[in-house]
C-alpha cells in the first residue's frame, strides 16, 4: 500500500470530533450584524427547469458567523486576509485547557497563566505551532443566544474566556499558532468590561494569529495529543469566515 495511504487507514481507524456547529436560518449571531445578514438554502435553480434537471441554492452570511476563524483584518487595519493562510496554516498539535470547573462556579472567569502552567505540568509544555483551545463547556448553550451572552435580568453579558496574560503567554513564551474557544468573542465578560474593548482579540489579530470562535465538543477530545483539522471557503480579501473544524484523536 501507499505511504499516504495506509496512514489515512491508521488514522481512520482513530476517533474523529467535530468541533464546528450545525448551522441553520435560527443560528444566532452577532447583535451589531444587521437583520437579513443569515439566509441559507435559498433556491435560485429548482427541479423542473427545461435548461437542466437540478436545484442550486444560495447561501448568504456574514464572515463571524456561527464556528468561524478570525483573520488580521478583521481587528487590524491593514492587516492580512484569508488568502495568507495556506493549508499547512489549517493543521495543528491541539491542547485544550480546561476551566470548566471554575467556569460552572463563576461566569466570569477567565484563564489566567497559572491555569496554564497547571495544564502544562500534567501534559507537557505547549509545543511551537499549537492550536490552544480553552475549555468552558459553554458549547451547551448553543442556539441560544441569552445562554451563549449570559444574559442577566440587567442587560449584562456574562461569561467566561480568555485573559490578556494568558493569551500573551501562550504566543510570547509558547509560540503557539493560533488560539479558539467556545464562546462568541475572545475576552471574557469581565475583561471586556474592563478593557472597554475587545483587547484580547485585538491583541491575537495585530499580532497576525489567527482564531476560531464558537467550537463545540471539545470534552469529547483529550487535553493534549489530538490533531486540529480546520477548513474554510478558499475566498479572496475574506477576513473572516465560517468553517467546518475537527479533530483526530
Amino acid at each position: 500500500m501507499y505511504p499516504l495511504w495506509k496512514t489515512l487507514s491508521e488514522l481512520k481507524e482513530k476517533k474523529w470530533v467535530e468541533l464546528s456547529h450545525l448551522m441553520n436560518n435560527d443560528s444566532p449571531y452577532w447583535g451589531g450584524i444587521p437583520e437579513g445578514a443569515v439566509e441559507l438554502g435559498n433556491v435560485v435553480f429548482d427541479w423542473g427547469n427545461p435548461m437542466l434537471e437540478c436545484q442550486i441554492q444560495q447561501f448568504k452570511f456574514p464572515g463571524q458567523f456561527g464556528t468561524h476563524i478570525d483573520f488580521p483584518a478583521h481587528f487590524k487595519k491593514g492587516g492580512v486576509f484569508a488568502e495568507s493562510f495556506g493549508m499547512k496554516d489549517a493543521v495543528f498539535p491541539l491542547c485544550i485547557v480546561d476551566i470548566s470547573a471554575k467556569a460552572a462556579e463563576d461566569p466570569h472567569y477567565c484563564v489566567t497563566v497559572e491555569d496554564i502552567k497547571e495544564y502544562e505540568a500534567k501534559y507537557g509544555d505547549i509545543p511551537e505551532g499549537a492550536f490552544v483551545a480553552l475549555r468552558t463547556d459553554w458549547y451547551k448553550n448553543w442556539p441560544d443566544m441569552d445562554k451563549m451572552s449570559g444574559l442577566a435580568e440587567d442587560g449584562s453579558e456574562n461569561f467566561p474566556d480568555w485573559s490578556l496574560p494568558a493569551l500573551k503567554y501562550i504566543y510570547e513564551v509558547r509560540k503557539a499558532a493560533a488560539n479558539g474557544h467556545e464562546t462568541l468573542d475572545t475576552d471574557g465578560s469581565a475583561e471586556a468590561e474592563k478593557a472597554g474593548d475587545l483587547a484580547c482579540e485585538r491583541y491575537v489579530l495585530d499580532n497576525d494569529k489567527i482564531q476560531i470562535e464558537v467550537l463545540a465538543n471539545l470534552d469529547q477530545v483529550p487535553p493534549a495529543g489530538a490533531i486540529l483539522f480546520a477548513s474554510w471557503p478558499n475566498f479572496e480579501g475574506a477576513n473572516g469566515l465560517p468553517c467546518r473544524v475537527f479533530a483526530i484523536c
